[in-house]
């Protein structure tokens, strides 16, 4: 550099000199707190057993509500031990599926079975009966399966009006003798103790399945019939498929056709409700179905009586809650068609009835 000039400072103004031993000063921003995962995790699962616990709880209060609609309540009854309850002791009871539509013209027993269910092992027998089977008993008149509950319940209707009960009165003593009358009959044609009757509509068959969102069925053949009579109108296409509740009260009933072909029977019609039934308790037991088990205790609860107290159907609901088809056995009984009867297959009665018999010495 030449003499005389001046050394201009550099930008930014005369940098000062920082000398070895100066300490540097601490930087005034705050280290971030780290978020504890622990503690988030932990309030994350608080919050999903507050909801479930809510959800089991919301279940709880339309489950009781339900059984109140469901089952009996007679204060005066004597209580159940507990050795004897169903939670504990084998319990045998006939199915019933009643056709209750407007447009049917009265109570069609459509569907029959027993059913035995054993809480130690969660397991059960179903035996499917033929509508129009001749059940011979000693003490009782040959007549087809499904006409027992309507002779039983005109009989008993007819004492208690004669006896002066009120038209409603009557109508729900003349169902309670009814239930048991057939519970009494069908545990005498199958030698086993068959203590309770259980009664659906179909109506109850069709919101249960729509409660469901549907079930997935194969069906096995197209299927067209119409009835202006009672609004039947079947139309389903042969294969593998989601059916609502109507539809699949259709594949349940399909029996016959106006052009003759595709004709389906009763034995036919047995296999089907087995093969429904086991797809409604499996879907019931899915993450979808329980999702939905509100709306089928409502549903249930709107179409299902029940000659059981209601404190045993609590107990029936926790012994075997999330039973599967494949601890079910389903039977379908068969048989020769001689009008105006079916006339059952002996050797497979007779397997149908030890089944039935081993399950409830289980």
């Amino acid at each position: 550099m030449s003499q005389g000039s001046t050394q201009l400072p550099p930008r930014g103004g005369a940098r000062k000199p920082v000398s070895s031993n100066t300490p540097a000063k601490a930087s005034k921003r705050k280290p971030k707190k780290k978020r504890s995962v622990t503690k988030t995790v932990l309030l994350v699962i608080l919050a999903i057993v507050i909801l479930v616990g809510g959800f089991l709880v919301y279940l709880g209060i339309r489950a009781d509500q339900a059984i109140k609609q469901i089952g009996t309540d007679d204060p005066d009854a004597t209580p159940i031990p507990v050795s004897e309850s169903v939670k504990n002791k084998s319990v045998s009871m006939a199915l019933l599926g009643i056709d209750t539509r407007a447009n049917a013209g009265g109570m069609n027993t459509d569907v029959m079975m027993v059913a035995a269910f054993n809480p130690s092992t969660k397991s059960a027998v179903v035996v499917s009966i033929p509508r129009d089977s001749l059940l011979k008993l000693d003490g009782y008149a040959d007549r087809k399966a499904n006409g027992h509950y309507n002779a039983f319940y005109r009989q008993a209707l007819d004492k208690e009006t004669k006896s002066g009960k009120k038209t409603k009165d009557a109508k729900v003593l003349a169902e309670a003798d009814a239930k048991r009358a057939i519970s009494e009959m069908l545990g005498k044609f199958f030698g086993i103790e068959t203590k309770y009757t259980a009664i659906i509509n179909f109506k109850g068959f069709t919101d249960v399945v729509d409660a469901l969102g549907g079930i997935e069925v194969d069906v096995d053949m197209d299927m067209k019939w119409s009835d202006s009579h009672d609004g039947t109108n079947i139309n389903l296409k042969k294969g593998y498929q989601l059916l609502n509740g109507g539809q699949a009260l259709d594949f349940v009933r399909y029996r016959q056709s106006k052009d003759g072909k595709n004709m389906s029977s009763d034995f036919d019609r047995n296999k089907r409700e087995s093969q429904v039934v086991a797809k409604v308790v499996d879907k019931m037991k899915s993450l979808d179905g329980l999702t939905k088990l509100g709306t089928v205790i409502d549903a249930v609860g709107d179409n299902l009586k029940i000659n059981m107290p209601q404190s045993e159907i609590k107990n029936m609901m926790g012994a075997y809650f999330g039973i599967s088809s494949e601890n079910v056995q389903f039977i379908a009984l068969e048989g020769n068609w001689r009008s105006p009867y079916v006339y059952l297959d002996q050797a497979k009665l007779d397997a149908a009835r030890s089944a039935l018999q081993a399950k409830m010495a289980e």
